[in-house]
């Protein structure tokens, strides 16, 4: 199991837990508020917003909470009004990382996020500074009790994902954006508890963080998944093995 993949489980378990206090269900109404506004209501003919209401739910986030923040974001009912930004920078040892941000105050999150940076040993960068270093990926997330790997792989790679990988305690299921949706459904169809389903960013080649760098690099990994305005945060680290036990 790779260090990448030890970051994986570890935003896996922290995301069960903001999931029982609630704290994801506030991202989820950014997103579905954000997508709605963009490309209106309607599910059939909103793919990112078909993404996000399909996530919200696979969290169990109530159906009348869904209904408000599509309304909010058509406009039916009143709202905040939220701005896309992707914030790109360095941490320790060069590592690249994106934070995707929804805010209704600019001025406010930018400073927070460069505070994240800096406090941790990184720095912000300009826009397109890391962005190159990743591709824009579908992420399926299934539990390891829910199917046998074989099981899983036959299923998904026959509706055109583009590959499964072991993550300690989940495994995770590439595709193309565009193949996302459809293997999720395969999925659900084929009865297989779905963890999680988005629209990400993965690396295309990963960087070995040494050991006077690892904490930092986690923490300040966390502490942007945490920040109230961050909708994900993407990073190209990987922890070689040995230092498995520093990184838990």
């Amino acid at each position: 199991m790779s260090g990448h993949s030890k970051w994986s489980t570890i935003k896996h378990k922290k995301a069960a837990k903001d999931a029982k206090k609630g704290k994801l269900f506030t991202k989820f109404i950014k997103e579905i508020t954000v997508a709605a506004r963009i490309g209106g209501g309607d599910l059939n003919s909103n793919p990112r917003l078909r993404t996000a209401v399909l996530t919200a739910r696979a969290q169990s986030m109530p159906n009348d909470n869904i209904d408000r923040a599509i309304k909010k974001g058509t406009g039916e009912l009143e709202g905040v009004t939220y701005e896309e930004i992707q914030y790109e920078g360095y941490g320790p040892g060069g590592i690249a990382i994106i934070a995707q941000v929804l805010t209704d105050n600019k001025n406010r999150t930018v400073s927070e996020i460069r505070r994240l940076f800096s406090k941790h040993g990184g720095n912000l960068g300009e826009s397109g500074s890391v962005s190159w270093m990743f591709d824009k990926k579908g992420l399926i997330t299934v539990e390891k009790a829910q199917v046998e790997e074989d099981r899983l792989m036959d299923v998904v790679l026959d509706a055109g994902a583009e590959d499964v990988r072991d993550e300690g305690d989940i495994f995770e299921v590439v595709t193309s954006p565009e193949d996302c949706e459809k293997v999720k459904e395969r999925l659900d169809h084929e009865k297989i508890a779905v963890a999680s389903a988005q629209l990400t960013l993965l690396p295309k080649n990963t960087v070995d963080v040494d050991a006077k760098n690892v904490e930092q690099v986690l923490k300040l990994s966390e502490e942007l998944e945490d920040h109230d305005d961050v909708q994900s945060v993407a990073a190209n680290f990987n922890i070689p093995t040995e230092l498995m036990d520093k990184a838990s």
